[in-house]
């Protein structure tokens, strides 16, 4: 029988609560610094898609049929998983099954940090390529990141538990995978080590170039190893699936990654088409603003061939831009100075969703606007840098983007036939 989400018993039994957003809502803490009562999305053109995205979260919620994906793409804010962690759990929380956990990468293997969400090991010689290098070694996809060896004894783990689980964290399951990446000049390919011991290899797709396998039943981990002889193996992301209708999250960041990061990207659209989004959370442009000379209208028209690129996706996948939060720079040691280039990529973000017809969270204008960043850091929400959130603060951060798109989800709802 098909599962009722939480959220129609909700609606069935007490309509008033759900519309005022309080059975749904998260708590976040009150920071007199801050303009939590500006939490919102704008939409600043046609909203028809969010509309199409929401049916489809319609059907995962309230009938437990279909899917809804998300994918969040950014620099190392994303890369640090929490706020995308937090936007994901809360999501689940609503009553939906775990959809698929979408695009991962072994981070580890490329000497940097892992999302929050899961963990990574790597044994064995990896070398690593990432998008932000502006001569790119090796051909890169959605990830912005590959690792390659030639090591027959090299592996990579990955485990779907995340560091520091609360009580209620949501647990991960798969049973098929798509290893993206390709060999060169010789037979390397990679096979999958299952949590009973067994070994899988995979049917080798050249359009989407990936391995694809299909695991005898579900687990949260797996194994990756290297078989064949000759030549290098390259790795450009694992994909996570299962056939559950549900909620499914990506979070895509490299460390230090602008725009041009991803549109050097070759094969972007192609992964891209795996993840499959109907709503993408633009959250890149802590980088592009970080420099001397920012340029509204380059960054626009470098930000409008990436849109153009996931819209050749999905033509009707939903567009959410996300504003740059509030930085400093260095000026010297223990020396900061506000970047005032925030006040003019927050003027771009607006510009852009107004081109592009998305919608627009501006969380420089809620976080507190110009310096509010040092007002973060004293109280223990952003690290001393002054660019970087601690963990609590990526987790109010995730709960205020979750909070604003149940804002506009509920609006939907009530837009329903049966609440007339």
């Amino acid at each position: 029988m098909i599962k009722i989400g939480r959220i129609l018993i909700l609606a069935l039994l007490a309509i008033p609560s759900v519309l005022s957003g309080q059975t749904v809502k998260k708590a976040v803490p009150e920071l007199e610094f801050a303009h939590f009562d500006h939490n919102k999305i704008e939409f600043l053109g046609d909203s028809s898609a969010f509309e199409k995205a929401f049916s489809k979260m319609d059907a995962a919620l309230l009938t437990g049929s279909g899917n809804f994906r998300i994918m969040h793409i950014g620099g190392s804010h994303v890369q640090a998983g929490t706020l995308t962690r937090q936007l994901r759990n809360d999501l689940l929380s609503l009553g939906s099954k775990d959809g698929g956990r979408g695009m991962v990468f072994p981070f580890t293997a490329a000497k940097t940090n892992t999302p929050s969400s899961y963990r990574s090991r790597y044994e064995g010689e990896w070398e690593p390529t990432k998008n932000v290098t502006r001569d790119l070694p090796r051909r890169l996809g959605l990830t912005g990141m590959a690792v390659s060896t030639s090591d027959s004894t090299a592996s990579v783990r990955i485990v779907l538990k995340a560091r520091n689980a609360s009580e209620n964290e949501p647990e991960f399951f798969f049973d098929r995978l798509n290893i993206l990446g390709y060999s060169t000049e010789g037979e390397r390919f990679p096979i999958v080590i299952t949590n009973s011991g067994d070994t899988l290899a995979g049917l080798r797709n050249e359009e989407a170039s990936c391995w694809s396998f299909l695991l005898p039943e579900k687990q949260d981990s797996v194994k990756v190893a290297v078989s064949g002889s000759g030549g290098s193996l390259t790795l450009t992301g694992i994909y996570l699936d299962n056939a559950d209708p549900g909620i499914s999250v990506t979070g895509i960041g490299v460390n230090g990654a602008a725009v041009p990061s991803y549109l050097r990207c070759e094969d972007f659209q192609r992964d891209l088409r795996m993840v499959n989004p109907d709503m993408v959370i633009f959250a890149i442009g802590v980088n592009d603003a970080s420099g001397k000379n920012f340029s509204q209208d380059e960054f626009i028209a470098r930000y409008k061939i990436l849109v153009d690129k996931v819209r050749a996706v999905n033509p009707d996948c939903a567009l959410l831009f996300v504003s740059n939060n509030d930085t400093y720079k260095r000026v010297r040691r223990r020396v900061y100075a506000v970047n005032r280039n925030g006040l003019e990529a927050q003027q771009a973000f607006f510009r852009l969703c107004c081109d592009c017809g998305g919608g627009f969270w501006d969380m420089f204008d809620i976080m507190g606007g110009l310096e509010s960043m040092k007002k973060w850091e004293e109280a223990g929400l952003a690290k001393r840098d002054k660019i970087h959130f601690t963990d609590e603060g990526y987790v109010i951060l995730g709960d205020l983007l979750y909070n604003a798109l149940m804002a506009k989800y509920i609006e939907h709802l009530r837009r329903k036939p049966w609440m007339a």
